[in-house]
């Protein structure tokens, strides 16, 4: 009898054992840069790059990359209708303040903020708060801002010889009165400031003052514009840049006092009356070209002065083509709201005029 097979033991299944699956940890989405934050990533080979931001009702302000330790560069000038700015301010407080009285801000450069100030800011930001006022405010405020003149200088107090010596300033009157601005905290505006100004859409104060120099001469290089920095009263020098635009110190704005018009013309008054308005334009761009290489962006054709004081019609036409938007001559004044802006005044400073003579002046 055939035996039966064996019959085979049932397998019991090998349990599968799952393959475990790894937790997965959300990519966090980055935060995006702020507009400030922003402006410094895109400008990595700034040195000492300071990304400013601005607070102003009403209105939205791009931040703007200034340079630490340098002098404000252009600030911006909001303009609106029915409104005239009153100025930056470090601090909210001082901004609320200054719109419901810009004096209270404007008369003070410790407390009003513009391109007479150092830049100054921590983890390469800083903000300024803006303030508003009214026309009539600026009306009212009826501000009439002096340009001072100056040309050279000696160190000799009995003054020089020649037919040239009053323009020659001593040179400690001259540091006695950029101190007088100092202490007597005058409102040191920019150009572009003026101009809002005469145009009625910046408030500036009745104790506002531009301190100004013709031709960068060695003395004003060497004996004048160091008091500046010294005492860091921001100034203005008019160079002749024919030669080459002269360095200057970090407080002294160069501006054009033509590239190589500063000569006489055929009648014997000045090329700028003598040329066409197209040879004007082509000698003042070739100025601000100049001005470019030492460093000079946007003030590099916003205002001119003019050689012996000498323009006339296609003076003013040429700079128009060269895109100047003022001069200043060497009539005698004050700068007001709706001033001519190619025919800026001034007030002239003569030897022997020391503080008191100043003080008159300027107030």
């Amino acid at each position: 009898m055939a035996l039966a097979g064996c019959a085979a033991e049932p397998t019991q299944a090998t349990p599968q054992t799952a393959t475990p699956v790894a937790a997965t940890t959300p990519t966090p989405t980055p935060t995006p840069l702020t507009a400030a934050e922003q402006l410094l990533a895109d400008n990595p080979d700034v040195t000492g790059a300071c990304a400013v931001s601005f607070v102003l009702d009403g209105t939205a302000v791009d931040p703007q990359l200034q340079v630490q330790d340098r002098l404000y560069d252009h600030l911006p000038i909001p303009r609106a209708d029915g409104r005239a700015f009153a100025g930056w301010y470090a601090d909210q407080a001082a901004a609320a303040a200054a719109s419901a009285d810009p004096a209270t801000g404007a008369s003070s450069p410790a407390v009003r903020v513009n391109g007479s100030r150092l830049v100054s800011c921590t983890d390469q930001q800083t903000t300024l708060y803006g303030a508003w006022t009214t026309p009539d405010a600026v009306a009212a405020a009826g501000a009439r801002v002096p340009i001072m003149m100056y040309h050279q200088f000696t160190d000799k107090p009995g003054g020089e010889e020649g037919w040239l010596r009053g323009n020659y300033s001593y040179i400690e009157d001259y540091r006695a009165s950029m101190q007088y601005i100092k202490d007597q905290a005058f409102y040191l505006p920019t150009w572009d400031e003026l101009s809002a100004f005469i145009d009625g859409a910046l408030y500036l104060p009745d104790h506002a003052v531009i301190v100004t120099d013709d031709d960068a001469d060695p003395t004003w290089l060497t004996m004048a514009s160091p008091i500046n920095e010294q005492l860091q009263v921001m100034a203005t020098s008019f160079d002749i840049t024919g030669d080459g635009a002269a360095a200057q110190n970090a407080f002294i704005l160069p501006r054009s006092h033509t590239h190589g018009m500063h000569g006489a013309g055929e009648n014997g008054k000045g090329l700028m009356v003598n040329l066409t308005p197209e040879e004007i334009a082509a000698d003042m761009t070739a100025s601000a070209d100049q001005l470019r290489t030492v460093g000079v962006t946007a003030g590099a054709t916003e205002i001119m002065a003019y050689p012996f004081g000498h323009y006339d019609d296609r003076s003013k036409e040429g700079l128009r083509l060269a895109g100047f938007e003022m001069a200043r001559t060497i009539e005698q004044g004050y700068v007001k709201v709706g001033t001519d802006k190619l025919a800026l005044p001034c007030v002239r400073i003569n030897f022997g005029m020391g503080v008191a003579a100043v003080q008159e002046l300027i107030g």
